[in-house]
């Protein structure tokens, strides 16, 4: 899956300092518990203990429409495997122009600008000399939208950068690694007028969006309990000398302990409560397990003298976070990339009338199924498959057409002038288990405030990934 101020840290400073800040000032407090028929009542409180939100420094970008243009011009800033795997989605609209690629690699600039021509557009600019460069791209006066691909520790730097140069942005998961840094690209998309978006794909996944058709649609009677995660095996790929562009994944697991990327699980979860539009996530707790798996892989794989020996794991193996909602529905979120499993992203949603469970796929609704025997999730499709999907039914690009399928409808909203599918607001709320499972694992599992980055706005509804199709 994803891969992912004036004087912008380096990469390293970020990576040394990144675990250290994590956390800090967070408040612990206990969680109370809630029955059934308060929670519909009364939203679930967050721990006492913690701070207040910040005061707004401008309007609220909830709901709020893009500009439209007959031209989206894009910047990409990142060309390694997962921004060089996505600008063939971009180029393959004929309303969207790459007028600006980015990346302190040459040769992976270069492919990208090629990748432009070859596509007949003019060539792009390219910005090569250091990783400050982007700076450059995203002072250009053509550029309407900057995608961000490049590791965690510059994504934050890089959309503070875009939106203060009047860009919109979408940043590849996570979009910030501390709490600090989510306030502050809340307060910069408020400030700005500039959206600031998680470029979450597992969102436009077919089964995502059916799921979250059905559920709007009440299929699963009152929701009560969603799970995600991002359980995928990539010891092989962090220890690889070629795959990443250093050993800058692999080194988050000597810096924090936690869910260093609860995106993907998170994010469709979010939307199936309408979590930000009608609800919200109050409290997260966090329990990890010991750092062994990597290590263990090393001693196998690594040859004596090579510099990953040098390394102490932290991160731990396996991290089980549970997320409280306002409502008092439950998420249970997973993390594990250091252990031998297959793929899972969970993608669970259970209600008052039944369950859907993913990896395989399969469901349970009443009164459609009896005998406890799992039904065929494919006999929803024809009604409640997601026009996106109905359109595109063989979309191109990579994990299962949901790039496509996303990059498609972001370019849609900007050109027609729409309000983006998810936010800001969005973005560190999907983001916020990153900082505050690390804070709640070093607490023994003592539940977590989640902020609310809405101040308020969430009880208002409003349309998400659950779109209507323009006219």
């Amino acid at each position: 899956m994803n891969e992912q101020s004036p004087h912008t840290p380096s990469r390293r400073k970020v990576l040394r300092t990144t675990a250290a800040a994590a956390g800090t000032g967070l408040g612990i407090g206990a969680l109370g518990s809630v029955t059934a028929e308060a929670a519909a009542a009364a939203p679930v409180e967050a721990p006492s203990t913690a701070a207040a939100a910040p005061r707004r420094k401008g309007a609220t970008m909830a709901g709020v429409p893009f500009a439209g243009r007959s031209t989206v011009r894009v910047g990409l800033i990142g060309l390694g495997n997962r921004g060089g795997s996505m600008i063939g989605l971009y180029l393959a609209l004929p309303w969207v122009r790459v007028v600006a690629v980015c990346d302190p690699v040459r040769e992976k600039a270069e492919r990208a600008a090629a990748k432009v021509v070859a596509a007949g557009q003019p060539a792009p600019a390219v910005y090569t000399h250091g990783e400050d460069d982007y700076e450059n791209l995203c002072a250009r006066s053509d550029v309407d939208f900057v995608h961000v691909a490049t590791p965690w520790d510059s994504h934050f730097p890089i959309a503070r950068a875009a939106m203060l140069a009047g860009k919109h942005v979408g940043v590849e998961c996570p979009v910030a690694m501390r709490l600090d840094e989510l306030w502050e690209l809340v307060d910069l998309s408020e400030q700005t007028r500039r959206h600031c978006m998680q470029l979450e794909n597992c969102c436009y996944g077919r089964n995502e969006m059916r799921v979250l058709r059905m559920a709007h649609a009440g299929k699963f009677g009152r929701l009560l309990h969603g799970a995600g995660a991002y359980n995928h095996d990539l010891r092989a790929l962090m220890f690889s000398p070629t795959y990443y562009e250093g050993p800058w994944r692999r080194r988050w697991h000597t810096q924090l302990r936690g869910d260093l990327y609860p995106n993907h699980g998170f994010g469709p979860v979010a939307n199936y409560m309408d979590v930000n539009r009608g609800d919200r996530a109050v409290s997260i707790s966090s329990f990890g397990t010991p750092a062994l798996g990597l290590a263990e892989y090393r001693e196998e794989h690594m040859p004596p003298g090579d510099p990953s020996w040098k390394e102490s794991y932290i991160g731990s193996d396996r991290t089980i976070s549970l997320v409280q909602t306002a409502k008092g529905r439950v998420i249970r979120l997973e993390h594990d990339v250091s252990t031998p499993h297959p793929y899972s992203r969970i993608n669970s949603l259970g209600g008052t009338r039944g369950v859907f469970e993913d990896y395989p796929e399969r469901i349970y609704l009443e009164p459609d199924h009896k005998d406890d025997r799992w039904g065929d999730f494919a006999a929803y499709a024809g009604e409640f498959d997601h026009w996106l999907w109905k359109e595109h039914a063989n979309p191109p690009g990579g994990h299962g057409g949901m790039d496509y399928i996303m990059v498609y409808r972001l370019m849609q909203c900007m050109q027609l002038g729409l309000p983006p599918d998810f936010d800001v607001y969005d973005a560190a709320t999907w983001t916020a288990p990153v900082p505050l499972s690390n804070a709640s694992i070093k607490a023994n599992g003592a539940p977590q405030e989640i902020p609310d980055f809405t101040r308020g706005e969430w009880r208002k509804p409003r349309s998400g990934v659950d779109s209507v199709k323009p006219a």
